[in-house]
């Protein structure tokens, strides 16, 4: 489970749910109503969602099952089906039909009390949260933020002479690209897919062309960075891109299939960069 592929709109959700179960706790119904009622509202002004087994299971109970079924589906890794079903459409729609319960056993209550208010309020939330949040981009921003490399040296673009390049490289000063006999000085990293020089001075053999290149066999997952936007496609082979790589931005190699990455971005999307030339590793 990976819970970096929590949204803010899951987050919705799952706030929605927990306020749903807190006023499953409350009364259902005043006891401020007068008239031939009054008696009847004072019996029920005590009674909550726990002694009514019907506005249990089809507004509260139905809401949180929806919020967990919902959280559920966005950490596991591939989505889930039952009866060729997927669990997240299904989540989606017990929510609304719990939002749609509340808002009728509102109407039908002679007089609602906070348990209802609340509830119908909550269950509002978590069905507007699971329908909206593929829609909105606001909401599918990342909940919680991917770590960021803790290289040795200086934070990635930092320094007397920051640009894009490896976290924590810096040129030495007045020594850099064009000045004559000077070279950069990295502190530690190198360009994926570049090869390291050998002992005598020239281009590795085949030692270090496999080190720079990697082994699937061998492969352990890192973090880069692109040098310019670079889209990423799904692992099905489908032509068009599910995702754009930014520059700036940390992901994480969770794979290597030939000279392609497997990537994952802070949401959780896992995709195919086809064009690995020029990423810099953490």
């Amino acid at each position: 489970m990976n819970i970096r592929s929590l949204s803010r709109g899951d987050g919705v959700v799952i706030g929605a749910a927990v306020l749903l179960f807190i006023a499953s706790f409350l009364s259902l119904t005043g006891s401020d109503c007068s008239g031939p009622l009054a008696k009847y509202c004072e019996a029920q002004a005590s009674i909550n969602a726990w002694d009514s087994l019907r506005t249990l299971m089809s507004v509260y109970l139905a809401g949180v099952i929806a919020a967990a079924i919902i959280a559920l589906t966005r950490l596991l890794p591939q989505p889930r089906k039952v009866a060729g079903l997927d669990l997240g459409q299904f989540g989606v729609a017990l929510s609304i039909f719990a939002a749609w319960t509340a808002f009728w056993t509102l109407i039908d209550a002679p007089s609602a009390g906070a348990g209802l208010i609340i509830g119908l309020l909550a269950a509002l939330a978590l069905a507007g949260g699971a329908v909206a949040t593929p829609l909105v981009p606001a909401l599918k921003v990342a909940l919680v933020g991917a770590p960021k490399p803790q290289p040795a040296g200086a934070p990635y673009g930092a320094g007397p002479n920051p640009g894009y390049g490896y976290p924590g490289a810096q040129q030495q000063a007045g020594h850099g690209y064009g000045y004559p006999g000077g070279q950069q000085q990295p502190q530690g990293g190198q360009t994926y897919g570049q090869q390291a020089p050998a002992a005598d001075g020239t281009a590795g053999g085949a030692a270090g062309a496999t080190q720079a290149a990697g082994s699937p066999a061998d492969f352990a997952p890192f973090w880069f960075a692109v040098p310019v936007a670079r889209p990423l496609y799904g692992e099905d082979g489908s032509p068009a891109p599910i995702a754009e790589l930014a520059p700036g931005t940390w992901y994480l190699a969770v794979e290597q299939r030939g000279q392609a990455l497997i990537a994952q971005t802070q949401d959780g999307r896992r995709g195919v960069l086809q064009d690995t030339t020029g990423i810099q590793r953490g």
